[in-house]
């Protein structure tokens, strides 16, 4: 049963990756440690590992079919190593939750955004592409990411799309690059000192790679404003994950620890997927079909 769940999980990351530029990357440690058993030690550099592979084989589809903007990726993915350099050393001197909960609310107004973009088309911002504006996104996303330890394509996508000026399906192609660079990076970091069980890490890594090419096929097909308003959507699913765990105590025992608290629970995960279900299916409906 766990080897059935964890390959269902690992083919899963795969897929968010291929087929929305990011979203797998964060399961991958907590699939490795409470499904695969690896100690969490261990599962950050194989997490790295998972994430730099997958990401690298589901780049080569999208840039097949012309879906990744290679300056802007190159540029932003570079600067974001040095924003994430200095993300980490800064974080030492602000509070988890502190940092986790502007996360959540960053997460939650790129989802705004995104959201409402069925109705209301994304200009590009004025300056996007202009070479110094990617560097300082770059060094903005990696900043984020450094300070959170997360972020990967739940930061880089809404950015390569709101402020870079980036169409939807291009971001997800981009975004693989940028993630491949930055994983690859944080691996070089961890090789040094990391004990990587490989049997376990290599194949959850060839799982995911199966999920990613998938996921890389069903982003042909779908439009790019459905594809960025389901996007916007797991935003809101994340972000609100996010939020609740950095609620005071008391609030997430009388949520978690109690029966009503549960149902509540229940209740607003069925009322969110409804409504993301219905409004997907609007914007479905009003979305031209990708040529």
């Amino acid at each position: 049963m766990t080897l059935a769940v964890t390959s269902a999980a690992a083919v899963a990351i795969g897929l968010l990756l291929g087929l929305l530029g990011g979203g797998g990357s964060i399961l991958t440690v907590p699939v490795l440690v409470y499904l695969a058993g690896q100690s969490p030690d261990a599962a950050i550099p194989s997490s790295l590992f998972v994430v730099a592979v997958t990401s690298a084989v589901a780049l080569l589809p999208h840039a097949r079919a012309g879906r990744v903007h290679w300056r802007v990726g190159i540029v932003f993915g570079t600067a974001g190593l040095a924003g994430a350099y200095a993300g980490g050393r800064l974080a030492a001197g602000i509070p988890t939750p502190l940092l986790l909960a502007g996360f959540g609310l960053l997460m939650a107004a790129a989802a705004t955004i995104m959201i409402r973009s069925c109705r209301r088309p994304i200009r590009p911002a004025p300056q996007a592409g202009r070479l110094p504006v990617l560097i300082g996104l770059g060094i903005t996303v990696g900043l984020v990411t450094g300070l959170v330890g997360a972020g990967g394509g739940f930061v880089i996508v809404p950015v390569l799309v709101l402020l870079a000026g980036l169409p939807m399906t291009t971001a997800v192609g981009t975004s693989l690059l940028v993630i491949t660079l930055q994983a690859a990076a944080g691996l070089a970091g961890h090789l040094q000192h990391a004990t990587i069980d490989w049997p376990i890490t290599l194949a959850v890594t060839a799982l995911a790679i199966v999920g990613s090419l998938a996921g890389a096929r069903l982003a042909a097909h779908i439009p790019a404003q459905l594809l960025r308003t389901s996007f916007g959507w797991f935003l809101v699913a994340m972000a609100g994950t996010v939020l609740l765990a950095q609620a005071p105590a008391a609030a997430r025992h009388a949520l978690a620890g109690t029966s009503s608290g549960r149902i509540a629970i229940v209740a607003g995960g069925a009322a969110l997927a409804v409504a993301a279900a219905l409004h997907v299916r609007t914007c479905r409906a009003s979305a031209p079909h990708p040529r």
